[in-house]
Order: C-alpha cells, then sequence, then structure tokens
C-alpha cells in the first residue's frame, strides 16, 4: 500500500507540473462541512462464524479538505488533502441479540486524492460540477472502549478510497468562488482488531461542505 501512496504522489505531481498543467489556471481551495459515516459491518474473518459479526454506529463529525488545482475551462483535475472524523456511539452484535454499552473513542480518515470535475456554467459564472476521485486513505480508530475497558477496537490501515459528489460554484469576487458540495466517500475493505479477534470492514461517508475556491 505504501507503493501505491508512492505512485500515486508521483502521478499527481507529473499531472500538475506538466506542459498542459503550466498553461492551466492554477488555483487553491478549502472546505469545511458536517460528515456522516454509515453504519461499518465487522465481518469476521472465518466466514462459517456469524455469530461474531458485529455492526458499527457514528455520530456525525466534521470533514476538512484542502486542494491544489489546475482549470482547463470545461474540467479542472486537482490534488486533495482530507480529514474527516466521528464519534463511535454503537457496536451490535449481527449474528445475534445484543449490544456493547458505554462506548467510548472515535475514528478518523486522512485521505489523498486525484479529482476530476466537470464545470457546467449556469451562467453569470455559476457552475455546477459534478466530481469524481480516486486516491488512499489512512484509517484510524483511536480509544475505543467499553464494557469497563475489557474491550477495545482498534484500526490503523492505509487503503484505497474514492468519492463521487457535485458541488455549486458561485463567484463572490475577482477570482474567488463559494464552494457548496455534496461528497459521498467510500474506502476498500481493511481489517480491524476487536477483542483479540481480526474483522474486515470498510468505511462509507456523506459529507455536506462549504468553502472556497481562489485563482492563483
Amino acid at each position: 500500500m505504501k507503493k501505491a501512496l508512492s505512485l500515486l504522489m508521483v502521478f499527481l505531481v507529473a499531472v500538475m507540473w506538466s506542459a498542459p498543467g503550466f498553461s492551466a489556471d492554477k488555483y487553491v481551495s478549502g472546505s469545511i462541512g458536517i460528515s456522516w459515516m454509515s453504519d461499518a459491518d465487522l465481518e469476521y474473518e472465518f466466514d462459517y462464524d456469524d455469530d461474531y459479526d458485529l455492526e458499527a454506529g457514528f455520530d456525525s463529525g466534521i470533514t476538512l479538505l484542502g486542494a491544489f488545482g489546475c482549470d482547463y475551462g470545461d474540467y479542472r483535475l486537482e490534488g486533495e488533502l482530507g480529514y474527516q472524523n466521528g464519534d463511535i456511539d454503537s457496536i451490535d452484535f449481527s449474528g445475534e441479540d445484543g449490544e456493547f454499552d458505554d462506548i467510548s473513542g472515535d475514528i478518523t480518515i486522512l485521505s489523498l486524492l486525484v479529482n476530476g470535475y466537470y464545470d457546467i456554467d449556469l451562467g453569470g459564472g455559476v457552475e455546477l460540477s459534478p466530481t469524481v476521485g480516486v486516491g488512499v486513505a489512512q484509517v484510524k480508530a483511536d480509544d475505543v472502549e467499553f464494557y469497563d475497558d475489557d474491550y477495545g477496537w482498534s484500526a490503523s490501515e492505509v487503503t484505497f478510497a474514492y468519492q463521487a459528489g457535485i458541488g455549486l460554484g458561485i463567484p463572490v469576487s475577482d477570482g474567488i468562488m463559494l464552494d457548496a458540495r455534496y461528497r459521498y466517500f467510500g474506502t476498500t475493505d481493511f481489517t480491524v482488531e476487536f477483542a483479540d479477534y481480526q474483522f474486515n470492514t470498510n468505511m462509507e461517508s456523506h459529507s455536506a461542505l462549504l468553502g472556497l475556491r481562489v485563482n492563483l
């Protein structure tokens, strides 16, 4: 996975600083918003034992995004660094009735994505922009404890990530756009250590974001 991260960085730098990249308008952007992580199914690594499968639920959290991009007119290409988190508020048995109480801890996701946008001119400088992105993410669960600390959940793993969404760009001054975005984010499977057992799971989230895009 470290090799995949290195290849992504090389690809991003090559695209941004290629000859077509130099002819494009450069910009930086930043966004902040609320994220809602979907319930995560923790599947026991041995498929025959469904009684050990669990489901984790999360409170809403925060999403922060920063990006550097190239604007080619009708489309844009950018590299994006993202952060999102959410508190774990429930862990339920999937194979049988049951629930863990007194849960504390949270999960954080750091992501590095290459995004593509297609900008649709709505008139007056306003843009409607569908977007897709692919990259990598580090998922980390911190201090997840319950049952008087007799059980715990830990994770710190790098996995592939992807996103899709749509945004509305509104000009507020020369070279500055106000961006309002919806983002769906997901990861591929990774491993979670839970009470001396290993589970496979993945993360999905929805975010509502507001930010600024500034031409350089």
